[in-house]
């Protein structure tokens, strides 16, 4: 297996993807986070990685000093990540994939250094495409780099786009659960809270995306990154609703076949 480096290894899908790495023996090269310390600690002394980033300089400054009997070099902001992705190395000839599950817009540079430096890139932070869909996928092509999507949504799409060439593609289709107001007036949504909105009756995730998905905002960005990622007319690109989140999406061929990817809905699976 290749050597993973994670992209923000604190959050909901990077922790799920330690989860990964712990169950199959995967070496982990690097981690990084922002300010979440005693859980970076933590995964030093499990995984013994190489480097240790984080964002905040005064939480790197504490991460040196609680790691301080252990081997990796702990370097700080996003300058730090940059460092690591040009520098890391490993003895594995199927070298280094990057898993970027950092949320939001802070995503992107990560995202572009990790193809600069020639990595796979495992995706799973979808504002990148958002933001710069296009540059993203033409400097992954001249670089001869990999995208492989994590997102559950584009990880089925990956994998059911494998039983047809792209010329046989009619349509993409992003299934999604509704959320937990699926069905609600315009009235009774009126006195929603956030602790209703957070809970999301199909998946447990971090506060950003359940919050998105309850809102439909998360499904929104899906739909720009299939575009990106597969490189698809807005018009070829429909939305199901999908309550019971088995079907993580489909394609329909243009002889009329459909292929699904199903599975629970757990994101080490992706």
């Amino acid at each position: 297996m290749k050597n993973l480096v994670i992209l923000g290894s604190t959050g909901s899908v990077g922790e799920q993807a330690m989860d990964v790495a712990r169950a199959h023996a995967i070496p982990v090269r690097a981690v990084t986070a922002h300010r979440s310390v005693q859980t970076v600690e933590a995964q030093v002394r499990e995984f013994h990685p190489d480097f240790a980033v984080m964002t905040d300089e005064a939480a790197a400054a504490d991460l040196r000093t609680r790691v301080a009997d252990t081997d990796p070099r702990v370097l700080a902001g996003f300058e730090g990540i940059t460092e690591m992705l040009h520098t890391v190395k490993t003895d594995n000839p199927l070298g280094i994939t990057a898993e970027n599950s950092i949320l939001g817009e802070a995503g992107l540079l990560p995202t572009l250094e990790t193809l600069k430096a020639g990595h796979k890139l495992a995706l799973a932070n979808k504002e990148s495409l958002v933001i710069a869909g296009e540059i993203i996928m033409a400097r992954a092509r001249e670089r001869g780099v990999e995208i492989l999507p994590v997102d559950s949504e584009h990880s089925a799409i990956f994998q059911s786009l494998k039983c047809g060439r792209r010329s046989e593609i009619r349509r993409i289709l992003l299934t999604a659960s509704g959320g937990p107001f699926f069905g609600m007036t315009r009235e009774e949504l009126g006195g929603i809270t956030p602790e209703r909105a957070l809970a999301h009756p199909t998946w447990n995730m971090g506060a950003k995306i359940t919050i998105d998905s309850a809102t439909l905002m998360n499904k929104g960005l899906e739909f720009i990154e299939a575009m990106r990622l597969y490189r698809m007319p807005p018009e070829k690109i429909a939305v199901v609703v999908h309550r019971q989140s088995i079907i993580h999406s489909m394609v329909e061929f243009v002889d009329g076949a459909v292929m699904a990817q199903m599975g629970a809905p757990d994101m080490r699976l992706p």
